[in-house]
């Protein structure tokens, strides 16, 4: 794999095998252990990679990550080894790869994706309309559309085939997976994760309404793995437009989603051809929730850009 072409919107390092390439990021064997994180600009929609590269994406990705690493490292351990060039192999430094790769430890991921749920929104809002249930736990009745769950609830997945969607299942089937002590041990894990970036966004006037984990093995040991609290992996509401019956306007691709629905697209390939405003919208989306959840400029992370 590792003398195939680079995929529109991503720098490749020289000499590092690729390892995988997925949708928005691909992974290179560093050596030692390690891989190279590569976040590109590509951006997909309803499981459709776009034409056109989102200016930054990658960085801001790759900022947020890094920000909620250090801010939950007391919560748990993460594979980030580092996200400066001058600790990656000499074929990965370079200047298109500054402040959108991560040098991390390689881990053995888990089969399961943590799915944490504090809102009822999405998959969950449609389960929950048909059954009275998310991922077959029962709920109580009358729940509106984005409405605070009591407490947050462990929603575990697994990973479908490249063009297909994930699979929710639930903690049962989790158990029958990877066993008991982990299944567990990845609950506790992701609920601590998302109560305490919750809490942290709540601060800021932002609501993370659900959000996804990715956790693997490190010498036994498990820790998180691949971002943490971005809007590629999480659903962040501006808490003074959200109103339990409706849905708020996302942090994240809404803006190309909401633009895509108004097509006669049949949601394959190949996709449209993305309006400048469009791609412009989209960016400051991620920009502006980088930036409010921080607190930082994104022009002050390396490779930053102004607004």
């Amino acid at each position: 794999m590792s003398g195939q072409t680079p995929a529109p919107g991503e720098p490749q390092p020289t000499g590092l095998p690729l390892v995988h390439r997925g949708k928005v990021r691909s992974l290179y064997d560093a050596g030692d252990g390690n891989l190279l994180l590569v976040a590109s600009d590509r951006i997909s929609a309803f499981d459709v990679v776009m034409a056109e590269p989102i200016p930054d994406k990658g960085r801001i990705l790759t900022a947020m990550s890094a920000f909620w690493f250090d801010e939950l490292a007391d919560v748990a351990s993460t594979h980030l080894v580092s996200t400066s060039i001058d600790d990656f192999p000499p074929g990965a430094q370079l200047p298109e790869l500054v402040g959108r790769a991560s040098l991390c430890r390689r881990a053995e991921m888990l089969p399961v994706e943590c799915i944490v749920r504090g809102y009822l929104a999405g998959t969950a809002w449609k389960e929950y309309r048909q059954s009275g249930t998310v991922h077959g736990q029962s709920m109580p009745e009358g729940l509106r559309e984005s409405e605070r769950l009591s407490e947050p609830v462990f929603t575990p997945s697994i990973k479908a085939e490249v063009g297909e969607h994930d699979e929710n299942i639930g903690f049962d089937e989790a158990v029958a997976l990877i066993g008991p002590e982990l299944a567990e041990a990845a609950r506790d894990i992701s609920l601590a994760l998302y109560e305490r970036g919750a809490a942290l966004a709540a601060e800021r006037g932002i609501i993370i309404a659900d959000t996804k984990f990715e956790l693997g093995l490190i010498d036994g040991a498990l820790v998180v793995a691949d971002e943490v609290l971005t809007p590629d992996s999480s659903r962040f509401w501006s808490a003074d437009t959200w109103q339990p019956g409706s849905t708020p306007p996302a942090f994240d691709k809404q803006p190309l989603r909401d633009w895509l629905d108004g097509l006669d697209w049949d949601k394959t390939p190949p996709p449209p051809a993305l309006p400048q405003d469009v791609v412009d919208s989209t960016r400051a989306r991620y920009l502006e929730a980088y930036e409010r959840i921080t607190g930082r400029a994104f022009s002050e992370w390396p490779g930053g850009t102004p607004a």
